[in-house]
């Protein structure tokens, strides 16, 4: 077995245990994922391949790719948290492959093992890996399309160590463009105009500063300030800039992705009149851009800070990483093209998503595998002894790594004695990267950089699984999921009995209740509709919580219902399940028939 292949097979090896290993053990978490996994079941079960819908409702909150590979995972799997997760993960796996591919491609085998195994390992990734939402299709199909790029503008010719630059700067041939266009119209289908936008925009970057003559780049060192600002802004010329949108083959561009996501956007838009299509370009795009939705804001460090810890462990060497890779842009060096590709490709995410208003930390989660070629390039230099980490870098960095895990030690059990008390021992993970960071640190001192990384790399495989499978598990069962699902039905089928709420309705009720759960949002309505029958003559329950009882009471009879209630995870209430007596059922009905006589 070559080396290519021995780093292939490690990097599928612990991408699958990160990604695979419990991926169905928790329940669905609140809010999303049950949304999504909902989704997919509704429309399986109405044999809709179109239309999205969330409890009997239009949900236009994202396109169809995502429910499409769920609809085909519960085709396999049943509908099952796993087959929901499924999509999630194996794309997740294919893309930690192909930024090994990436890797491998720019530089060398070596460079693209350290770089995939950092991706499958960081703590955002690993969530968009194990998680029922569209983060996952959305990155793995805009890193394909990078990946056809790499491919088309490198040598095809494999040498041990790649010198990390590009034989030419757009692909020649017609139809590896085509197919990189194809990658993104299939991302444009996962999560709408951003999975052509923004790859588009890495590259379109990459190639503004690249397409500069040599002329125009060079100058005198020395140069003043207002040079050194011309210089910064040449890139942005507007001649320069369309010059450089031609060379990107922009009528195929447009085809491809056209000839992709196309047909089912028209067809949702008929189907539905319009709304869906009004509902996700406008509010879902334009307003989130334009306002921040659900309290979901921030300053511009937001999406930097969401960076450093989304990309934990790894981030403990992003200040080195940025130096390295300035220095090696800046004296154009053999590795240069690579960082500074790399870096096109987080600071078009950055510095796009800091523009809009509205802010989570997924949302960049598309740049990580750049960012992961960046830290691997680093760490790969510093085992090849081609660069020197100063003695404050490396306490910094592996400084941090220990801090972290004291810090986990110690946070842990004082958070878990105000919320879980039980699960105070989840601090002990916290020795993970503690020894994992005092291993390194003590390496890296004595000079020996791969057992130093190699540890690093060891805790963050240990850590991914730790908390992802072992300990998201143990916090779920908290939750009590399936004693609200036995409180609902009492043992009876799903087609027996109608489920209401009054105000609250949890994503993850209507999921596994298996049933749409209509919302009254007026007790006096909510009560009314309680002590009636379903249209199908199903006796109903009403599900609500603690705070809003105080609400319903005075328009219930007294003793006239069954009440049942349970802790309401992290809510500080309690979840209320009322079920009407049968008596009250029978008179309610019988004055119904009355009245309407």
């Amino acid at each position: 077995m070559n080396r290519s292949a021995r780093d292939f097979l490690i990097v599928l090896l612990i991408a699958a245990g990160c990604f695979f290993i419990n991926l169905g053990g928790p329940h669905l978490w609140d809010r999303d994922e049950p949304r999504n996994a909902g989704c997919a079941a509704e429309m399986l079960a109405a044999s809709d391949w179109v239309v999205p819908t969330f409890n009997a409702e239009l949900r236009d909150h994202k396109p169809v790719l995502t429910y499409w590979f769920m609809m085909l995972s519960y085709l396999a799997f049943g509908v099952t948290e796993f087959a929901a997760r499924f999509p999630s993960a194996l794309l997740g796996v294919v893309t930690t492959l192909l930024t090994f591919f990436i890797g491998r491609q720019l530089f060398s085998s070596s460079v693209g093992l350290w770089s995939a195994i950092a991706l499958s390992t960081t703590m955002m990734f690993g969530v968009a890996s194990r998680a029922a939402t569209p983060d996952a299709p959305l990155i793995f199909f805009s890193t394909l399309a990078i990946a056809i790029y790499v491919w088309g503008t490198t040598s095809t010719v494999r040498n041990e160590r790649q010198e990390g630059s590009f034989t030419t700067l757009f692909p020649e041939r017609w139809s590896v463009a085509a197919a990189m266009y194809l990658a993104m119209g299939m991302a444009v289908l996962a999560k709408g105009p951003v999975g052509m936008v923004l790859p588009t925009a890495v590259i379109g970057m990459f190639l503004l500063i690249k397409r500069l003559q040599t002329s125009e780049t060079g100058g005198d060192s020395q140069a003043g300030f207002v040079s050194r600002i011309q210089s910064i802004l040449r890139p942005f010329a507007p001649i320069h800039i369309l010059k450089t949108c031609w060379s990107m083959r922009p009528v195929t561009a447009i085809l491809c992705v056209l000839a992709v996501a196309l047909p089912w956007y028209v067809l949702v838009h008929l189907k539905t009149g319009g709304e869906w299509t009004y509902g996700f370009f406008v509010k879902h795009n334009v307003e989130r851009a334009m306002s921040s939705m659900d309290g979901h804001r921030g300053n511009f460090l937001f999406y930097p800070v969401a960076l450093i810890v989304g990309f934990f462990p790894w981030s403990i060497f992003w200040i080195p990483t940025l130096l390295d890779g300035i220095k090696q842009v800046k004296t154009k060096s053999k590795w240069g093209d690579g960082y500074l590709f790399a870096f096109c490709w987080v600071g078009v995410y950055l510095c796009l998503f800091s523009i809009a208003k509205t802010k989570l930390p997924s949302y960049i989660t598309p740049c990580y595998p750049g960012m992961a070629l960046a830290v691997g390039l680093f760490l790969d230099r510093w085992i090849q002894g081609e660069i020197v980490l100063t003695k404050t870098w490396r306490r910094l960095a592996f400084g941090s790594l220990i801090a972290v895990g004291a810090g986990i030690l110690i946070a842990i059990p004082i958070a878990a004695k105000l919320l879980v008390p039980e699960e105070g021992f989840l601090g002990l993970l916290g020795l993970i990267p503690l020894t994992g960071g005092i291993v390194a640190l003590l390496a890296a001192e004595q000079g020996r950089s791969r057992r130093a990384i190699s540890a690093t790399a060891v805790t963050a495989v240990l850590m991914s699984p730790a908390i992802f499978a072992f300990a998201a598990a143990e916090i779920d069962e908290h939750r009590q999921v399936d004693q609200l699902v036995e409180m609902m039905y009492q043992g009876e089928e799903t087609d027996a009995v109608d489920i209401i709420s009054f105000s609250s309705t949890e994503a993850s009720w209507i999921f596994y209740a298996r049933q749409p759960i209509e919302r009254f949002l007026d007790p006096e309505e909510a009560t009314k509709e309680l002590m009636k029958r379903s249209p199908l003559g199903q006796p109903r329950v009403l599900v609500t919580t603690g705070k809003r009882m105080k609400k319903l009471k005075p328009f219930l009879p007294k003793n006239q219902f069954n009440v049942q209630q349970m802790p309401y995870f992290m809510e500080g209430t309690d979840i209320i399940v009322l079920r009407p007596n049968s008596e009250i059922v029978q008179t309610a009905a019988e004055e119904e028939v009355r009245v309407s006589r």
